[in-house]
């Protein structure tokens, strides 16, 4: 069994900016820890595997495809593989817990970013 807690996996993170750590991996999941701060821009760019977003804290909006939602505590948001999709317009500091399905870099192309 592998347990963590929220808070001292974001406090090893940079929160002066937008920041994320992977932070466990399995056969058919990985998971990461990601911080962004209010007013922040949202660096992301589409993934290609599968993901699940929990926000643990914060509010703030996420564009995915041509849908605009409001995110708050207990959120969950899927996105699918190769998806854009971005936070925006973050009023408090988020806090995510995101789910990788396959693990993130699995479906990577060879000499990707």
């Amino acid at each position: 069994m592998d347990t963590f807690m929220l808070d001292d996996l974001i406090g090893r993170l940079d929160t002066s900016g937008p920041d994320s750590a992977a932070f466990f991996s399995a056969d058919t999941l990985s998971l990461t820890i990601a911080f962004r701060p209010a007013d922040s821009v949202d660096p992301q760019q589409p993934h290609t595997e599968d993901e699940v977003y929990f926000v643990a804290s914060g509010r703030g909006r996420i564009k995915v495809a041509d849908e605009d939602i409001e995110v708050a505590p207990g959120s969950i948001i899927f996105v699918a593989a190769g998806v854009e999709h971005r936070f925006h317009s973050i009023e408090e500091d988020l806090k995510l817990l995101v789910f990788w399905s396959p693990p993130r870099g699995t479906n990577a192309v060879a000499g990707a970013t």
